[in-house]
């Protein structure tokens, strides 16, 4: 797929793309016997509030949502606590809530997705970029693999425990 592939913030009127796209995640995530995203969040509150935080970005292809994520500047409580060690303790980004439009999955989005986080952290000047996911979230891990993350360890998220992986941008 060669789409022009955009990063941008969320706005309010995404909101209900936004929201369609995460419960597919989320029915995905259950079709495949996961139990990320299947105790009521994220929800349609999460997205709103992302959105009004600032937190909230959408991957565009040709101008149409194709994948949406949060980013979060340098806060994650959970991450202060770790089995194991991050790589730097400084500024980070907090990848948060991909989620994929069905008709984008398996094209390779989600690779791109990680490719604008990383040019967003470089133009902010911020060291890393920090992400955590489910143990059983195959995909996710493979990506994470393939876009040279170090696997750092354990942290407690969400009342589970999440397998954390981190990337030096600067």
């Amino acid at each position: 797929m060669n789409s022009e592939t955009k990063l941008r913030k969320a706005e309010i009127d995404d909101r209900d793309i936004i929201w369609g796209i995460i419960r597919q995640s989320i029915e995905r995530r259950r079709q495949d016997g996961s139990t990320q995203w299947q105790n009521g969040y994220p929800n349609i509150g999460t997205v709103e509030s992302d959105i009004a935080k600032g937190f909230g970005y959408v991957l565009t292809a040709d101008d149409e949502i194709a994948v949406y994520v949060a980013l979060i500047l340098n806060d994650e409580p959970a991450y202060s606590t770790i089995e194991g060690a991050w790589l730097s303790d400084g500024e980070f980004v907090v990848v948060h809530r991909v989620a994929v439009d069905e008709k984008f999955a398996g094209k390779g989005m989600v690779k791109k997705l990680f490719d604008h986080i990383e040019d967003f952290t470089r133009s902010h000047e911020i060291q890393s970029i920090k992400v955590d996911t489910n143990y059983d979230n195959l995909a996710m891990l493979k990506i994470l693999e393939s876009k040279g993350y170090s696997y750092c360890g354990e942290v407690l998220l969400a009342g589970g425990m999440r397998k954390a992986y981190e990337k030096i941008i600067i």
